[in-house]
C-alpha cells in the first residue's frame, strides 16, 4: 500500500475516525454476484449509520427484488434518528425492515422499525451479538482498524458474510488461515486501483486523495481496498489461462527456500509441479480448482513450512531472498493440474 493511503488509515485509527461509507455503486457492482443466495435470509449490516448507509439503502430499496426475509442495521453511538423520524435520540439505535406495507416498493419511514438499544451499538456487545445471531447473511464495511476483531466473531458464529477491508488483512495470520482452507476469498468486482469512501463531516483528514463535493461531503480515497467473503459465485472458478514455460533463467528459486519467484501472476509457468512464490494480488485470479495455496513467506518465518527450508542458509526466512535481496511478500502456491 503507497505511503500516503497507509498514512490516511493510521490517522484515522489514532483519531478514532475509523468511519468510511461505501459508495453505492461499489456495492451495486459487487452485489450483482450473489442474488441467489439473499433469497429468503436475514441480511445484517451491522457498522452501519443508518442516516447515510448505502449498504442500508441498498438492501431496503431491493428488498423484495431479493426476496429478502427481514433487514437489520445497527452502528456505533447513532445519535439521530431524523432520516426516519422527527425524533432525536441520545441512544443507539438499531433498524428494522420487513419489506413494503403500502405498495408503492419503498422503504417509507414509517415502515421501517426504529430500537433502541441499551448500550452503544458496538458490534462486540451482547446486544448486537444476539442481533448477528439472527442474521444469514452479513453484509457491511467493518472499521479497518478493528477487521481482525470482526472477523474472528464472524468465524467464532459461524456467519456467511461479504466485508470491505484491506487487501494487507490477508497477512493477518488468522485471516490467511481461512483463505488457505478455502472458507473465505476474494469479491469479484475490484482487483485493483483505489476506492472512494465518503467520511463524517468531523473528518480529520486534509491529504491527497482527499476532496470535499459541491454539496459539501467529504471524500477519501484509500488503495489496496477489497471485498472479503465466504459467498461462492461462479467466476472464482474460471480457470487462469497460463502461457508461459518453465525456464530456470527466467525463475530464479529463493536462497532461504525450496520454491521459485514468479514476479506476476500473468508470468506463471504452466508446466511447473512445484512451488512457487508469487504476488499477494495473486487472490484475485485464485480458482481452488486450478491451484492450491500451499502456505505464505510469513509461514515460512513461524516454522509452519520447514519442509522449505533450504539447509545452509543462515540468514531470515521473513521473506522470500534471491542473491541476498530481500523481495516483497509472497504467497506460495503449486498447481494442482500436475
Amino acid at each position: 500500500m503507497p505511503k500516503k493511503s497507509n498514512a490516511l488509515l493510521r490517522a484515522a485509527r489514532n483519531a478514532k475516525k475509523d468511519e468510511f461509507y461505501t459508495q453505492l455503486s461499489d456495492i451495486e457492482k459487487e452485489l450483482r454476484h450473489y442474488l441467489e443466495h439473499f433469497r429468503g435470509k436475514v441480511i445484517l449490516c451491522n457498522c452501519d449509520d443508518p442516516r447515510v448507509s448505502n449498504f442500508f439503502h441498498y438492501f431496503s430499496h431491493n428488498f423484495e427484488h431479493l426476496g429478502l426475509k427481514k433487514l437489520i442495521a445497527t452502528c456505533y453511538k447513532n445519535q439521530d434518528a431524523e432520516l426516519f423520524s422527527e425524533n432525536k435520540s441520545e441512544r443507539a439505535i438499531y433498524l428494522e425492515y420487513t419489506g413494503d406495507k403500502n405498495g408503492n416498493r419503498v422503504p417509507d419511514p414509517d415502515e421501517i422499525g426504529i430500537k433502541h438499544l441499551k448500550g452503544d451499538g458496538d458490534f462486540r456487545s451482547a446486544e448486537c451479538i444476539e442481533l448477528l445471531k439472527q442474521a444469514d447473511i452479513v453484509v457491511t464495511n467493518p472499521p479497518f482498524s478493528l477487521f481482525r476483531e470482526y472477523v474472528a466473531q464472524l468465524a467464532e458464529h459461524k456467519k456467511t458474510f461479504l466485508i470491505i477491508g484491506n487487501i494487507n488483512a490477508i497477512t493477518y495470520k488468522d485471516f490467511f488461515k481461512l483463505i488457505k482452507e478455502n472458507k473465505a476469498w476474494l469479491g469479484c468486482s475490484i482487483h485493483s486501483g483505489d476506492r472512494e469512501f465518503g467520511v463524517p463531516d468531523d473528518y480529520p483528514l486534509a491529504a491527497a486523495g482527499y476532496r470535499v463535493d459541491e454539496s459539501g461531503k467529504k471524500f477519501i480515497r484509500v488503495k489496496g481496498v477489497r471485498w472479503f467473503t465466504n459467498l461462492d459465485y461462479k467466476e472464482r472458478h474460471e480457470e487462469l489461462v497460463l502461457f508461459k514455460i518453465y525456464d530456470p533463467r527466467k525463475y530464479p528459486g529463493y536462497d532461504n527456500y525450496d520454491a521459485i519467484n514468479v514476479d506476476k501472476v500473468a508470468d506463471i509457468p504452466c508446466d511447473y509441479d512445484g512451488v512457487m512464490g508469487v504476488p499477494i494480488t495473486f487472490l484475485d485470479k485464485y480458482n481452488p480448482g486450478q491451484f492450491e495455496i500451499v502456505g505464505s513467506d510469513f509461514e515460512v518465518e513461524d516454522g509452519l513450512h520447514n519442509d522449505l527450508k533450504i539447509k545452509g542458509w543462515h540468514g531470515k526466512f521473513d521473506r522470500g531472498y534471491i542473491n541476498g535481496t530481500r523481495l516483497y511478500s509472497r504467497l506460495l502456491i503449486r498447481n494442482r493440474q500436475h
